[in-house]
Parts: structure tokens; sequence; C-alpha cells
């Protein structure tokens, strides 16, 4: 099926490792040009050499998108150099264990501003830019918004919000044709998830004990698949589709815990 993205410029937070590198490369694959943020220099410098190797056009741009005025100038420069922009996937994050019990007021602000109010910054700075474009928003989320883990107030609060965000952004954005989606991902195998895992005594009877938990193969959720969701919902072929969340998960979160 041909997505009808060639050439749409695709601006990609985190998009050097993991869930959003998946995204990049898959948009990359329906021909999209990615402008890859990331604050890893290193991963950035690696995606960006694989994909010369491929004779593919990409933008790089390394920053700490904590910062408001660091979403501006991404958005901007992206811009500057490619003339429009297409489509914003939010992707970028980390589960940074900020507790109620073992975190604090000013370290909860940190990360919210680590995991959701850029979200915000880069949707409004690039909103002018997709309303020409008739473009879309893809907000990663995750299941913690709606399960709970435990200890991690910031990330689950967050990406709480990020679904809220999702709706009322699609209500808003109507007038201009700019569909917005939400894709709720839960247990993914990204190096981030594989550090969690080392931390632990024996990592691999950690794994099985997850990998247990989730119906559909007892397996992860591969970080394609979350990309090959995400390009697609940016495609014109999922034109009539806002304001959803997705679940690519397994059926972690929905389906009865007694058949697994």
């Amino acid at each position: 099926m041909d997505l009808q993205l060639k050439d749409k410029v695709i601006v990609i937070t985190g998009g050097a490792k993991g869930i959003g590198a998946a995204i990049t490369r898959t948009g990359v694959d329906e021909g999209t040009i990615p402008v890859i943020v990331d604050r890893d220099q290193q991963a950035l410098q690696q995606i960006e050499k694989e994909l010369k190797a491929k004779h593919k056009q990409a933008l790089c741009i390394a920053a700490e998108l904590s910062k408001p005025e660091e979403c501006r100038r991404v958005v901007t420069e992206a811009h500057r150099q490619l003339g429009r922009i297409d489509a914003l996937v939010n992707n970028a994050g980390v589960n940074d264990k900020i507790g109620l019990e073992e975190g604090s007021p000013e370290k909860y602000v940190e990360s919210l501003e680590r995991n959701l109010l850029h979200y915000f910054n880069m949707a409004h700075y690039a909103v002018p830019y997709l309303k020409r474009a008739g473009g879309a928003i893809v907000n990663i989320s995750s299941k913690t918004a709606l399960t709970g883990q435990g200890g991690t107030s910031g990330y689950a609060s967050a990406k709480g919000a990020i679904l809220a965000l999702t709706r009322e952004w699609a209500v808003e954005l109507l007038p201009y044709q700019i569909r917005v989606n939400a894709i709720v991902p839960a247990e993914v195998m990204t190096p981030l998830y594989r550090q969690w895992l080392d931390t632990f005594p024996n990592p691999d009877e950690k794994l099985a004990g997850i990998t247990a938990k989730i119906p559909l193969g007892k397996r992860m959720t591969l970080a394609e698949e979350i990309a090959w969701t995400a390009i697609f919902l940016l495609s014109p072929r999922s034109g009539h589709t806002t304001g959803q969340q997705l679940f690519v998960d397994g059926g972690y979160v929905h389906l009865d815990r007694a058949i697994t």
C-alpha cells in the first residue's frame, strides 16, 4: 500500500533511539524526510550515518527539549532548512522513577519537563506549519497512564496528560484538518528497557516473568510495530481518524488477566 508520504517532512522527538528510531526508519522506508531530534549526539550521529549510507535525506538536530526555547529552535530550524513541516511525532521521554514517596515537589516538576511540557511546546511551535500542510500529530503515551506502575508519579501523570491533550488538540485543530492521535505501548524492548532489565540480579528471569503476562504471543511488542502504526496514523490513508488512543500492546492493558 502506498501511504502517500513521499517527501513529507516529519519531526520526530527522541528519534535517534528506541521507538523513535524505529519510527524514523519506517518513515524513511515510506519516502518521508525525517527531522530527527534527540539530546544524545552520539545516537544522532549513528542514525545519520546509517541513513546517509542508504542515500536517504534526513535532518538531525541535537536539543534538550525540556527547555521551551529549544523546542522553538528545533521547529524553526526544521522549517528553515526543509521549507515545510507535515507532521509531528512527540515521543521523547523517560520513565524516571519520580515517585510519591521517594520523589519531591521539585523532582516531580523536573519529570514533567522531561516527559510532558515539550509535547505541548513542540506542538505549539509546529502548528502554524501544520496548518499549511493539513498535517498530523502522533503522541506516544504509555500504559502507565491507565494501569499505574508504582513509584513513577511524574512519568505516569505526564503520560495521562498526553492522552488528554490528544483529545483536546484533536478538537481544537479540527478546523484546520489536522488529525491528532495517540499510541499507547506497554512492554517494548528498547535500549532504556534493556538497561532497566539489567538492574535485576537475573534479567532473563525478570523478562520471562513480564512476557508471560502479555496475552498475544507471550512476547514483547517490537518497536517496529509501534512505528508501523505511527506512520499509518500520519498518512492520508488514515485520513478520517482523529482523537484516538491506539493500544499496540499485545492485549496487555485490556484483556482479562485470567488468560495469562
